[in-house]
C-alpha cells in the first residue's frame, strides 16, 4: 500500500516539474495544460433515453440548464433534485419574515420556468459525491428506475463516474453522466483564476479517489 501510495504522490510532481519545462514551448504547453483539462472529464456515449435526469448536488445552474435541455431532446420527461434542508442561517432568515429559497427551491423555480414541469425531490439531504453514492442507489430501487442520466460539472464528472460506477454495484440501475456544457472548459482552463483553482482541486480528488480504489 506504501508503495502504491508513493507512486501517486510522485505522479503530481512529475507532472508539474514536465510542465515547468514545456512553458518554454507554447504548442507543447497548450498540449499538457489542454489534456489536464480534459483528465476530469468522463466522456461517454449520451444516454437517448431514461427513467429519470438527476441534478447534481454540485451542478449549480449549469446543471439546470443541462437537465431542462435534456427534456426538451426527448431523454426523459421527469428531473430529481437534491433536497436542501434550511441551516441556521436559513432559519434565522425565514423567523425574521424574510422569504428563502434553498438551492433545491431555486432549481425546482427555474426548471419550471425553462419548461420542466415534472420535478421530484430525492428527499436525503447531500453535501458531497460520496454521499450521493449513498444515496442514489436506494433511491433507484425504490422507484424502480432502471436508467439515470446524472447531470453534474464537467471537472466533475470523472470523478463522480468512478463513485456511482462503485455505489450502482449489484443493482439494476444503469447511470450514465452528462457533463453541463456551460461550465469547466477543460480546453481553456488555465486562462482564468476561477478555472485554474477548479482544476487543480478537481485534480487532487481525483488522484486520490484513484490511490483509494485503484481498480474501480
Amino acid at each position: 500500500m506504501r508503495t502504491r501510495l508513493q507512486r501517486w504522490i510522485l505522479i503530481p510532481a512529475v507532472v508539474v516539474l514536465v510542465s515547468m519545462i514545456a512553458m518554454g514551448v507554447p504548442a507543447i504547453r497548450w498540449h499538457m495544460l489542454r489534456s489536464a483539462g480534459w483528465a476530469l472529464v468522463l466522456r461517454q456515449a449520451p444516454a437517448k433515453s431514461a427513467d429519470i435526469i438527476v441534478v447534481a448536488v454540485d451542478a449549480d445552474g449549469a446543471g439546470t440548464l443541462e437537465a431542462a435541455d435534456l427534456v426538451h431532446n426527448g431523454v426523459s420527461t421527469r428531473v430529481a433534485v437534491f433536497a436542501d434542508p434550511p441551516s441556521a442561517v436559513d432559519r434565522e432568515f425565514l423567523r425574521r419574515g424574510i422569504p428563502y429559497e434553498d438551492a433545491a427551491a431555486v432549481s425546482t423555480r427555474q426548471l419550471r420556468a425553462l419548461g420542466v414541469d415534472n420535478i421530484e425531490q430525492i428527499a436525503r439531504n447531500v453535501s458531497g459525491s460520496e454521499e450521493e453514492g449513498d444515496v442514489l442507489p436506494a433511491w433507484c430501487d425504490r422507484h424502480q428506475y432502471r436508467s439515470v442520466v446524472v447531470v453534474t460539472t464537467p471537472d466533475h464528472s470523472r470523478r463522480l463516474g468512478r463513485i456511482l460506477r462503485r455505489a450502482m454495484e449489484g443493482h439494476k440501475t444503469s447511470v450514465t453522466i452528462q457533463p453541463a456544457h456551460w461550465a469547466f472548459d477543460p480546453d481553456r482552463w488555465w486562462q482564468t483564476r476561477n478555472g485554474t483553482r477548479t482544476e487543480i482541486f478537481e485534480m487532487e480528488k481525483l488522484l486520490l479517489d484513484l490511490v483509494r480504489h485503484p481498480f474501480s
